[in-house]
């Protein structure tokens, strides 16, 4: 269970990670959008190998999946609704205009996008075949440009350094406390109800891709997006296949 837990907090450390360069470090758009573009690249390769494949593998019931892709989704979509009629704005976060954004909606909307991803991370030990490198490195990397941006943001709105650290760590606890949660509560469960928390995470974060990222890393690294998605595609299937090669 402690594994569960480690594995889940390292994905969130990212945005720990992500804070800090973006408080040393001047980071430009095109970088920022470069980061974006490959993060979405490994993170669709996470929902197509890590999370609808071994869903479809687990269960017979199609229904299962497409039901649970469609709540995750639909979750997603009203969650962000909500985030941003309260003023979170997570699509303007990447500019210091943004910066008026509450702590509070900037934190329900990375949690938003974390649980299913930590839920996925501990779910990979209930087989007991090991933590699914992949899905560790999508989420990873996906954390980076998040914590970047919006840490960019709150700064330029005059945050202290020990407020915003506070915050990204208390989401990189919450990662961790899902990923035990995904071991914890569902190494017992049917397969229905695993492929349907597998297929739920797939929904939200494809959503969250097409919706946030995928925009974002275009506008502001324009065409060569495509081909870092792309790269970033091909490298987290890479580093699946070499982790699961005997």
């Amino acid at each position: 269970m402690g594994a569960s837990f480690g594995w889940g907090f390292f994905g969130g450390c990212a945005l720990l990670l992500g804070a800090w360069l973006a408080w040393m470090l001047p980071i430009g758009r095109r970088t920022l959008g470069a980061i974006m573009a490959f993060g979405s690249g490994v993170l669709v390769s996470a929902v197509s190998f890590e999370l609808v494949e071994k869903a479809s593998a687990t269960t017979h019931g199609d229904w299962v999946i497409a039901v649970g892709m469609l709540l995750g989704a639909f979750t997603f979509f009203w969650g962000d609704t909500l985030i941003d009629r309260a003023g979170g704005n997570r699509r303007g976060s990447v500019h210091p205009q943004g910066a008026n954004s509450s702590g509070a909606a900037i934190l329900l909307g990375t949690v938003l996008d974390g649980i299913p991803e930590s839920v996925v991370i501990g779910l990979g030990l209930v087989s007991g075949g090991g933590v699914s490198v992949a899905m560790v490195a999508a989420v990873f990397l996906s954390n980076l440009p998040e914590a970047i941006a919006s840490t960019t943001g709150l700064r330029a709105s005059g945050w202290r350094a020990s407020r915003l650290f506070g915050l990204w760590l208390a989401v990189a606890v919450i990662s961790g406390l899902a990923s035990l949660a995904g071991f914890a509560l569902l190494r017992q469960a049917p397969s229905e109800l695993v492929a349907g928390v597998q297929a739920f995470a797939a929904g939200a974060l494809l959503t969250m891709i097409a919706d946030s990222m995928m925009p974002q890393a275009f506008a502001m690294n324009g065409r060569t997006a495509g081909l870092l998605t792309t790269l970033g595609f091909g490298l987290a299937y890479a580093i699946g296949a070499l982790a699961q090669s005997p």
